[in-house]
């Protein structure tokens, strides 16, 4: 069995004083910190990236990992777009069960403020198909069209989308590591300005700058009394075309279901049992296709039960989602937030979320994407 041993990220924000390479280095110290574990005791390094190579010119930072670190130890890029994280995750969780009795770091590090808006936009942009970057689409707008079906087929206004943001803001007040940290009212959310209707600023997600790293372990030497430790019982992940206009319905993810019903039947449990999650919520729209698509609520039921604020801390509710404040409120450093999520919910599960802790909580998802659904990765993680 495969187990998560550690966890740690940097600040997310905008950090103009550190560079990719000082995120990645602190991110790696910490986690080693954290473990209480020795270089030496890492047996290779799972490093998850989307945009170095289009705005740094650095397609090698693998090499430059071994450098800050001084080990010759095998380490890996990773790249699929903001799934990037998700990817690394689960590449990382099959190399384990392929070289049993080692310890394995999972680092996701994104450098996005030092560029303008349109040089970072562009790069973005290059996880979308060549058609829709010929015609102009971006991200926002991609999503926007997304939205659009999906308030008009069930009857839904702009107003309903923005309690997605009202919940993951005030959720961001609550982790001090998150970009925004002030929460907001459904007034300000659909006072902002558009920038693809019917999605607006504060539906959307920002660019951040930001390191994650954990640490799987299946070497049963490690000394894990002294240390917290969860199981990974499940990582699955999927595709589906990446271009919007060839699927068979935009309001819907088909490689979120797919990679959730696989990692839900590798798990051995059931979705009710689930009690805090992470979901992908770069736009306010995307968090209530991830809780349909992830089967947490039924199609077409999302624009409601957003508006009861069950998933908010602090709520009724049996099951609390984005604590850490998603994307949304926490920032999205692209190659970070797949491993970020993944590590808000190793705080959880092992009672680590100090004043955002979700009590009784056994069992943890985390939901990553790349580009508009064209990568998913599911986990489930237990005690």
């Amino acid at each position: 069995m495969v187990s998560l041993i550690g966890y740690y990220t940097t600040q997310f924000g905008e950090l103009w004083e550190k560079s990719l390479s000082d995120l990645i280095e602190e991110a790696i110290n910490g986690v080693l910190k954290n473990t209480r574990l020795d270089k030496k005791q890492i047996g290779a390094i799972f490093f998850s990236n989307m945009l170095a190579g289009v705005l740094e010119n650095n397609l090698h930072t693998v090499s430059k990992i071994a450098e800050i670190l001084g080990v010759n130890i095998p380490i890996f890029r990773v790249e699929a777009a903001c799934a990037s994280g998700g990817v690394a995750f689960h590449l990382a969780k099959n190399y384990l069960d392929a070289n049993p009795g080692k310890n394995v770091l999972v680092i996701g590090a994104e450098k996005m403020t030092d560029y303008s808006p349109e040089e970072t936009t562009s790069a973005l942009a290059s996880a979308a198909s060549g058609e829709e970057q010929e015609a102009g689409l971006t991200f926002p707008g991609l999503y926007a069209m997304m939205a659009q079906y999906y308030l008009g087929k069930y009857k839904y206004t702009e107003e309903n989308l923005a309690y997605v943001s009202l919940k993951n803001h005030y959720h961001g007040t609550l982790n001090d590591k998150a970009h925004f940290r002030k929460q907001i009212t459904i007034e300000q959310v659909m006072s902002s300005p558009y920038i693809a209707y019917p999605l607006k600023v504060l539906d959307s997600c920002t660019v951040s700058d930001g390191a994650s790293a954990l640490v799987l372990s299946s070497d049963r030497n490690v000394g894990r009394k002294e240390k917290s430790e969860i199981k990974v019982l499940a990582s699955e992940t999927a595709n589906d075309k990446i271009s919007l206009k060839e699927r068979n319905s935009i309001d819907e993810i088909l490689a979120t279901e797919i990679s959730a019903d696989k990692a839900f039947t590798k798990a051995k449990v059931n979705r009710k049992d689930i009690k805090v999650a992470e979901v992908h919520d770069c736009f306010s729209i995307a968090e209530l296709l991830a809780m349909e698509d992830l089967g947490f609520w039924k199609k077409g039921k999302g624009g409601k039960r957003i508006k009861e604020l069950s998933t908010m801390y602090g709520s009724d509710g049996d099951l609390i989602v984005n604590t850490s404040g998603g994307l949304k409120a926490s920032g999205h450093p692209v190659g970070a937030t797949g491993i970020k999520q993944i590590g808000e919910i190793f705080l959880q599960l092992t009672g680590q979320a100090t004043n955002r802790q979700v009590n009784g909580a056994k069992f943890g998802l985390a939901h990553n994407v790349g580009g508009s659904g064209g990568t998913a990765v599911v986990t489930i993680l237990g005690v």
